[in-house]
């Protein structure tokens, strides 16, 4: 039986660092119809699907073509809004994709799907790519993420991880950190999971929705990226958007 792929954009106006950002224009367009026309571009994924608590997301997703779901407003993470989506949509692999994200790829998650579908084991995986500057490093909206030879995260912090002892100076001359993109795969029963258990007390302390599986005794299996995401955290970021659209 072919796997069922289904990838959900969560979608709200309330952020509090950059309140209606999804619906900011670059280039014509608003930034949730870019990475939703780069996720259509898929072969593997079989349905795109922005999930909402805003009817004006759903007028602007409507208008490009797009289609979108109507969600509680409870949702405090992606993830458990996503999961809502999945649970009347269907799927057998479901990606969160954070719609602030730009210079995301079709392809990208196309490897990761076809790993997945290839290798059973795997339940939950996100991407990371190394961190080029001292800015990036103690940037605490570039969250940073730690893995072990397998590629399996032991942990995410928007400090600084690992702390280099002793060393002064430029600590990225001097080891390989790394920093977490906000895509998400999960397979049917391992999201149905993460929405069924609570927040845990880590999770809240670094409003990183991630640390709940890892708590929970799961593993993420990290694949690296080479070319640059740039996630849309404030109002500055949207400077530097051009080169991402290209």
């Amino acid at each position: 039986m072919k796997t069922k792929i289904l990838a959900i954009i969560p979608a709200r106006l309330s952020s509090k660092r950059f309140p209606r950002k999804v619906l900011y224009e670059i280039n014509g367009k608003s930034l949730l119809e870019h990475l939703y026309r780069e996720i259509s571009r898929s072969k593997l994924i079989n349905r795109v699907v922005v999930a909402t608590d805003s009817d004006e997301v759903i007028k602007t997703v409507t208008r490009f073509g797009g289609e979108a779901v109507k969600t509680l407003k409870k949702h405090r993470t992606g993830s458990d809004r996503t999961a809502e989506v999945a649970a009347k949509l269907g799927g057998d692999i479901i990606i969160n994709i954070q719609a602030d994200n730009l210079g995301v790829k079709a392809a990208d998650c196309n490897k990761v799907i076809a790993e997945m579908i290839d290798d059973k084991s795997i339940k939950y995986a996100t991407f990371a790519k190394r961190i080029e500057s001292e800015d990036e490093l103690y940037d605490p909206n570039r969250v940073k993420v730690i893995f072990n030879r397998e590629k399996e995260a032991l942990w995410f912090s928007r400090y600084p991880l690992p702390f280099l002892q002793g060393e002064n100076g430029n600590r990225v001359d001097k080891f390989n950190y790394y920093y977490h993109i906000g895509i998400y795969f999960y397979r049917k029963e391992a999201l149905k999971n993460f929405a069924a258990s609570k927040r845990t007390p880590l999770e809240k302390a670094e409003s990183l929705e991630q640390l709940r599986i890892l708590e929970n005794g799961g593993k993420i299996k990290i694949f690296k990226l080479k070319r640059n995401i740039w996630s849309i955290d404030s109002p500055d970021d949207l400077k530097k958007t051009g080169k991402f659209l290209l």
